[in-house]
């Protein structure tokens, strides 16, 4: 491991997640945009198995970036001002992707069902007992989230590679804050602070009808 990921730690990366919410609950992107990379470093550090993810993160990240410095910029320094800017002046695709196929709202839901596939997936992680197989962990916690918005070839496709998943131990140590037993207590501490952004998110999303975008 190289010095570059040998300074990882999974810990930073979901606490700052605690830093996407501002005092009135808006999700800050810059943030969130933040989290997600370090979140995609995690992945990368396993092997090419979450690459199904990983890749289509970091284009939708790149997206982000673009619009955050881009002309309308300031419409989108919450997840809220985004969505408010957006479907105001009806920049999102809401029938079929058209007119506007990489809107920040399409964008972010994207990165946000992802959220909750890696959130599942690390809350099984920390519950699960020492000989769980992290092929199931994983296969249940994809059928719970993003099998619902992928075709059946890549469903198929997935789940039969998720076989080749390293074991419990070896997840947990990649996450680089000391034994398996410490990274179990600190997926405890920090991914409430996951499921925070993305229960806000889920609610704004929702009460726009943005929930199924093409």
């Amino acid at each position: 491991m190289d010095g570059l990921e040998s300074d990882f730690n999974l810990k930073v990366v979901l606490v700052s997640f605690k830093q996407c919410l501002n005092e009135k609950e808006e999700v800050l992107l810059d943030h969130y945009l933040a989290g997600w990379r370090g979140l995609v470093r995690f992945l990368n550090s396993l092997g090419a198995i979450f690459s199904f993810v990983s890749k289509d993160v970091t284009a939708k990240l790149q997206v982000m970036e673009r619009l955050r410095s881009g002309p309308q910029r300031e419409h989108y320094s919450s997840l809220q001002s985004m969505v408010a800017y957006e479907v105001g002046n009806q920049l999102v695709d809401l029938e079929r992707r058209s007119r506007h196929p990489d809107s920040g709202c399409r964008t972010v839901l994207r990165l946000h069902r992802a959220l909750r596939w890696l959130q599942l997936f690390l809350e099984g992680l920390r519950t699960s007992p020492e000989d769980a197989r992290t092929a199931v962990l994983c296969t249940d916690s994809y059928n719970a989230s993003l099998a619902a918005y992928h075709p059946w070839i890549i469903r198929r496709a997935v789940t039969v590679a998720f076989c080749t998943l390293p074991t419990r131990k070896v997840f947990l140590e990649a996450m680089n804050v000391g034994s398996p037993e410490q990274a179990v207590e600190m997926l405890g501490e920090a991914l409430p602070f996951i499921e925070r952004v993305y229960n806000v998110s889920q609610k704004l999303y929702a009460e726009h009808s943005l929930l199924d975008l093409p």
